[in-house]
């Protein structure tokens, strides 16, 4: 048996104290910070390649990539750009995706259920610890972006698209708004990647399905056939974070993506639920 396995066999607590065992099984796996450094190295990568060129070519690359070499800053914006279509979806995708399953795949959810604990608080924690990860996910990007940008490129006069100048906190300010506006983007996939984890005992065919239904969204969303279809897709608004690189700041795209997003955590929350509840777990 596993470490992983045996640590999760022990007597399980309710409430606060089984959220932060999770917690701590989740950080100290060493799948969590490989996830965690592959998502850091993006940035590094990122800024290391425009140093080396000297900046890349006016109009190509990621958005807002011209201005790191003005700014060591923005390299942090250019690194959630880049990273949110996919690389952090596949993250929270493998994180949520082996929540349930892999607990059954290991055969210590029906331990986890045997200690007074119920599957509905159960289910609670295991979104709530895919939801913490998603923030970390977004934080690591955008942390070593700035200290990446910093180390390579310093700071200096940073101008929104709009054409106003802002200082080095303010700018900070607007890199942390992103970061939140990334976790609330993530957490309609991690109530989407947590319902398939209930319908399979096999971890990597949940995290491949979750995969796969992000990627078929973000096609479907770019067909223009389909425009009738793209407000109700949950990797509709993902992008939309630019607005809060606005003089004065656009908070629509971030009330309208906290809906849409709270929408799916509903349905497939309660999906979940269902599903789990009924679940044989002990046999």
């Amino acid at each position: 048996m596993s470490s992983d396995s045996e640590s999760r066999v022990r007597p399980a607590r309710t409430g606060t104290a089984l959220l932060l065992s999770e917690l701590g099984l989740l950080f100290r796996r060493r799948r969590t910070w490989t996830l965690l450094a592959a998502l850091a190295a993006v940035p590094v990568l990122m800024g290391v390649a425009v140093r080396v060129t000297s900046g890349p070519p006016q109009g190509r690359g990621p958005a807002f990539l011209d201005q790191v070499t003005a700014s060591g800053l923005f390299l942090a914006v250019a690194a959630v750009f880049v990273c949110t279509p996919f690389f952090l979806p596949l993250t929270v995708a493998v994180v949520a995706g082996d929540s349930i399953a892999g607990e059954a795949a290991h055969g210590t959810l029906r331990y986890l259920l045997v200690a007074p604990v119920r599957r509905a608080g159960l289910l609670a924690v295991k979104y709530a610890v895919a939801l913490v990860f998603c923030l970390a996910a977004a934080l690591v990007v955008a942390a070593v972006g700035v200290l990446t940008g910093l180390a390579l490129f310093g700071t200096g006069p940073l101008v929104l698209p709009s054409g106003m100048t802002i200082t080095s906190a303010e700018t900070l300010g607007r890199i942390g708004l992103m970061v939140l506006y990334a976790t609330v983007s993530l957490s309609g996939l991690g109530a989407i990647a947590l319902f398939v984890s209930t319908l399979t005992d096999v971890p990597v065919g949940a995290m491949a399905a979750a995969v796969v239904l992000t990627i078929v969204a973000q096609i479907l969303g770019a067909l223009p056939q389909l425009a009738w279809l793209h407000p109700w897709l949950f990797t509709h608004h993902w992008m939309g974070f630019a607005d809060l690189l606005r003089a004065p700041l656009v908070w629509d795209s971030f009330r309208e993506n906290a809906l849409l997003q709270a929408g799916y955590v509903a349905v497939f929350g309660a999906l979940a639920y269902g599903r789990f509840t009924t679940k044989d777990v002990l046999s």
